[in-house]
């Protein structure tokens, strides 16, 4: 099998070497990831200036864009043979509900499967993030459960509780959750005496009662979301042609 592995962390996260070091004994792997930090990024490409790829000690390809332009590069041109699945993670925090939009995590993901490869988005689910094992050890299992069962095109998003694996209490199929309004934005002062700010905290988890991914990682199981793309509002269809009769 073969494996193509991507974040927004930036190739040299810890989270990224774990995945890897995890699942180069059961395929072959390739990394192609961000050259910096680019948590939040979403679907972005880079269409402005050219991208180019370079090869760190380690082996990782790198790149000077996004993680849906590493994903996409690799699979469109870049590899000799198209991956098996893609595999993006493991990210340094939580990516529930509303977090989805944003996360370049599950962008990655998300290009794969656009694509036409099972995809996985997989996040360590605290701002501690220490049992990167534990999140790792996920990854493996469901690339084997992959191997032995599934077929055609798939986009999921996982979330794995940070506590050690023989604490874990299982693996549920989950629903996305939803938070509350963001907090506000915060002020401050540049060195320059201009005022900037920072993008205020995600809100606290609204609707993460049972069977949301929220509430599953909350009581130590593994959540499971599958996702899809098509964003149409279809309970509105009619009356937005009711607007337009009008």
């Amino acid at each position: 099998m073969r494996i193509l592995i991507s974040n927004d962390d930036g190739y040299f996260a810890p989270g990224i070497e774990h995945l890897a070091s995890a699942l180069r004994v059961h395929a072959d792997i390739t990394v192609v990831a961000p050259e910096r930090d680019r948590s939040g990024a979403s679907n972005s490409l880079t269409l402005d200036r050219p991208l180019h790829v370079r090869r760190a000690p380690n082996g990782f390809l790198f790149v000077n864009g996004t993680p849906t332009d590493c994903v996409h590069l690799a699979v469109t041109g870049l590899l000799d043979e198209l991956p098996d699945m893609v595999i993006s993670g493991i990210n340094h925090g939580a990516n529930m509900g509303d977090d989805t939009i944003y996360s370049g995590t599950v962008a990655a993901a998300t290009e794969g499967y656009l694509l036409g490869i099972p995809s996985v988005a997989i996040s360590l689910a605290s701002r501690n993030s220490v049992h990167f094992e534990t999140a790792a050890q996920v990854a493996v299992d469901l690339v084997q459960r992959h191997a032995r069962a599934a077929a055609g095109a798939w986009l999921l998003n996982v979330n794995v509780p940070d506590i050690a694996t023989s604490a874990l209490r299982g693996t549920v199929v989950t629903r996305l959750g939803r938070r509350h309004k963001a907090e506000a934005v915060i002020p401050a002062q540049s060195p320059r005496g201009e005022t900037v700010y920072w993008v205020g905290a995600a809100g606290e988890a609204a609707d993460a009662g049972e069977g949301t991914d929220f509430h599953a990682v909350a009581t130590d199981r593994v959540s499971l979301t599958p996702l899809q793309i098509d964003l149409t509002h279809r309970d509105l269809m009619s009356g937005v042609a009711g607007w337009l009769a009008k």
